[in-house]
């Protein structure tokens, strides 16, 4: 069964985290290899059996490269709901549901940071943009850590004062109102 296989071993979480925290994220061999601190042998293990399991999908470059690039495969049908455990699994479900959702008047919220990255981290780093009563939300935020165990790091911005270049300095930006 696929769920028997799925979650046996941290470097597979770690792996998983990475590519289905950030679907658009391209990763390969040795990059992994020093991100994670273990031998690329292992990483190729668990990037196969993850391609067996067609949860990820494999682009080689060209043929004389010998470089595989992997990504998410947004098309297996337990994209969502794996996303979704991931999601729960770095807290994020719960910022979702207790601020964001509470908040009401917002443009855009992306998370930055080394979760974006699909790296573990005790910090949950966000941009918001939008018109909101920021009271209320270090008050949402304070309600929020204790239940995620993790800090909420927040760059707050109108619309008006909001523009692209902000998140060009922050590395990887996902759009978390995008689903």
């Amino acid at each position: 069964m696929l769920l028997d296989h799925l979650f046996s071993g941290k470097i597979r979480i770690r792996l998983l985290t990475k590519l289905l925290l950030n679907p658009a994220s391209k990763v390969y061999l040795r990059g992994l290899e020093k991100e994670l601190g273990v031998s690329s042998n292992t990483v190729r293990l668990e990037l196969n059996k993850l391609s067996d399991m067609q949860l990820i999908e494999v682009e080689e470059a060209d043929a004389n490269a010998k470089v595989k690039h992997y990504t998410a495969n947004t098309g297996h049908p337990l994209f969502t709901s794996l996303r979704n455990i991931i999601l729960k699994h770095v807290g994020l479900d719960q910022i979702l549901e207790q601020v964001i959702a509470k908040l009401g008047d917002l443009d855009q919220v992306y998370l930055t940071g080394d979760l974006a990255q699909g790296k573990n981290s005790h910090f949950i780093d966000l941009v918001i943009v939008g018109d909101i009563d920021k009271v209320y939300l270090h008050k949402l935020i304070d309600k929020v850590e204790p239940l995620i165990e993790k800090k909420i790091r927040v760059a707050l911005f109108t619309p008006g004062e909001f523009r692209e270049e902000h998140l060009q300095d922050m590395g990887v930006a996902i759009d978390l109102l995008a689903g």
